[in-house]
């Protein structure tokens, strides 16, 4: 069941029309636009190998979307954090904003927490790059 969940919200956020605006104050960073420096907000390092250097609208936490860019400022990833426990409890995540791009592919992780979202919970990644790309995030 959590299973069919994750999918079902994934595929939703492929599909879904962008929410954001064609704006190069997004996809380059530092965006603009409300997004901080996930670094700046909790004990993590700049830039997390595998995914990229992470912005978050305070506001839109736990979930997101966090925008993650690799060492040249290039938007690679819009990732949402969703709390197993808001799975579980078949919480509805409406109108979750997508990024500027096609969706190359669609990554699932299960994190056990982390500073920022200490619960644990799946991090949905919908990737702009390829997955040779994203894998060579280091």
């Amino acid at each position: 069941m959590l299973k069919a969940t994750l999918i079902s919200a994934a595929l939703g956020l492929a599909l879904a029309s962008p929410m954001w605006a064609q704006s190069a104050n997004l996809t380059t960073s530092p965006p603009g636009e409300g997004y901080e420096q996930v670094s700046k907000l909790v004990k993590l390092p700049d830039f997390l190998p595998g995914m990229g250097q992470l912005f978050v609208k305070p506001a839109t936490l736990p979930a997101g979307p966090f925008l993650a860019y690799d060492r040249h400022g290039k938007l690679v990833s819009s990732i949402y954090m969703i709390p197993l426990k808001d799975l579980n409890d078949h919480k509805t995540f409406d109108n979750l904003a997508t990024g500027p791009h096609k969706v190359d592919h669609v990554t699932f992780m299960y994190n056990a927490g982390h500073p920022g979202v200490e619960v644990p919970h799946y991090h949905v990644i919908l990737w702009y790059v390829s997955a040779k790309e994203a894998a060579a995030l280091k």
